[in-house]
């Protein structure tokens, strides 16, 4: 049984560099609807990590990563041309067996600009109303182009292999991962909120998780010198109790929480983050588990 560790890894200097193994990144564009107005069609992207040597003819395990405020769908990866050294971490990181290879899509809450996530209170605003185009629009275009576990684009399928799929983010991304969990349950298994609260309490949490009764995991993480560290570690520890358990596997419990002294709000805290929670990830089957 793989166990969360109590101290979080820090990320080896070596995975900087690119891997003699590496994953590739693809553009993947689909069609939407304006979040604001929805009577208005936009057109967006996300940005796609697969894993080196990807069969289209096995099913992948899928994340969906979102980008913080001041940030866009290319700030945790880079882009197909110009690659984060963040995207080579995953490429070690998968090569030496600590991530399952899976794939990851970087998403952006952004929505007429590349710059609403600037705007503190709109991007506040975009992540309350971000599930409707993830569940509506992208998860059924992505998962029909990708191979993934889901047998086809129908919301049926997709809940059905819900314990397939996760969602993470660092800060605004934080905030979008609990709105996920708040709003799109029933579609994904994995969270992983990283740095960033919400003000829904603790019993509409719990009522959320009674009214579905689905099984999850949430690997909640922060740095103690992180200006969002106090108000975020409330909200998490806040939630235990006979709904949400704590525990380091899913056998045992549901959530989880680790920190990293010294750490800050920047990207080394969300690299190493994004870091530690893919190699739990599908570590225990959940499937298996439950």
């Amino acid at each position: 049984m793989y166990k969360i560790p109590e101290t979080l890894e820090k990320i080896p200097c070596s995975y900087r560099r690119p891997a003699d193994y590496p994953g590739r990144l693809e553009v993947f564009n689909y069609q939407t609807k304006d979040a604001l107005d929805l009577s208005c069609d936009l057109s967006k992207r996300a940005l796609v990590y697969l894993p080196y040597d990807y069969d289209k003819r096995q099913p992948y395990d899928i994340v969906y990563l979102s980008h913080g405020g001041w940030s866009t769908e290319e700030s945790l990866m880079g882009t197909p041309k110009a690659p984060d050294s963040f995207k080579h971490v995953i490429d070690h990181a998968i090569a030496a067996g600590k991530i399952k290879p899976m794939i990851n899509v970087l998403v952006t809450y952004n929505n007429r600009t590349s710059r609403d996530s600037w705007n503190y209170s709109l991007a506040i605003e975009l992540t309350k109303r971000f599930h409707r185009e993830l569940i509506q629009d992208l998860l059924p275009a992505l998962e029909s182009h990708y191979s993934t576990y889901a047998k086809s684009a129908s919301l049926e399928d997709l809940r059905a292999s819900r314990l397939h799929r996760g969602f993470a983010g660092f800060s605004m991304g934080s905030v979008n991962t609990w709105r996920t969990f708040e709003y799109a349950l029933d579609y994904f298994a994995y969270f992983m909120p990283m740095s960033g609260n919400v003000k829904t309490n603790k019993l509409d949490f719990e009522q959320l998780v009674q009214d579905k009764q689905p099984s999850f995991f949430i690997f909640a993480m922060s740095g103690d010198r992180d200006f969002a560290y106090e108000a975020f570690k409330e909200q998490v520890v806040n939630l235990q109790g006979l709904v949400f358990r704590f525990a380091d596997n899913e056998a045992k419990g549901n959530i989880a929480f680790r920190e990293m002294p010294g750490y800050q709000h920047d990207k080394l805290a969300a690299d190493t983050y994004t870091y530690n929670g893919l190699q739990f990830f599908w570590k225990n089957h959940m499937e298996a588990i439950k």
